[in-house]
């Protein structure tokens, strides 16, 4: 089965979940993007795609390690959940904006 539907999820300040939310759309493809302001709010939103139809979820790099982990729990085998990398050169720069 090809992939129809996408779920993307994005950490930001201020950022509900219930209210920051946008699409792409083709006539063969339905991507969604979920704003959380934090990467706890992730698991609830990952549930919510899930339950929604999504077949693969991404994390932005925000999450990390630790919380794409918990987010990977909470959805089981569900689908496929993976995150955005970042290499060695850009650490620096990442802890910078995520400092938490």
């Amino acid at each position: 089965m090809p992939l129809e539907r996408f779920g993307f999820i994005v950490t930001g300040a201020g950022l509900d979940p219930q209210q920051h939310r946008a699409s792409i759309r083709s006539d063969r493809f339905d991507g969604v993007m979920v704003g959380v302001s934090s990467p706890e709010q992730g698991v609830a939103a990952a549930r919510a795609l899930v339950a929604d139809g999504v077949q693969l979820i991404e994390l932005c790099g925000g999450f990390g390690p630790v919380w794409t982990a918990k987010v990977i729990e909470a959805v089981g085998d569900a689908v496929p959940v993976g995150s955005v990398g970042y290499g060695p050169e850009s650490i620096s720069a990442m802890h910078a904006l995520f400092p938490d």
